[in-house]
């Protein structure tokens, strides 16, 4: 191999590496890949992305699933249903009283993915 040759491999692997360790400081997506391999009780929601989908309350258990999370558009609980993973509200709800880290406060939630 060449000294050019492998000069352009370098660069252009550094060049990668570099896009990626941006996308995981700049994303979810180091963090939500982390939850993803550590736990197997963990999902992402269908409506979000592994790059916008943001946990913010987690289980203090044995289990470090998410329960409540959101992205750009919706808030989302986990709530361990056989008929369902998750429900979510979108971020402009306009439920009276509304906590986001009380689902007893949302009103007109959807229903996420099933099990």
């Amino acid at each position: 191999m060449t000294s050019r040759t492998s000069r352009t491999i370098f660069f252009g692997m550094a060049g990668l590496l570099s896009a990626l360790l941006i996308a995981c400081v700049a994303t979810q997506l180091g963090s939500n890949t982390w939850m993803l391999l550590t736990d197997r009780s963990n999902t992402l929601p269908t409506e979000s992305s592994i790059f916008s989908f943001e946990p913010y309350v987690i289980n203090q258990g044995s289990s470090n699933y998410w329960l409540y999370g959101k992205d750009g558009r919706n808030y989302y609980h986990f709530v361990h249903r056989d008929d369902a993973a998750y429900v979510y509200l979108p971020i402009d709800n306009a439920c009276p009283g509304f906590q986001r880290n009380d689902i007893r406060t949302w009103c007109n939630v959807r229903i996420g993915q099933h099990r």
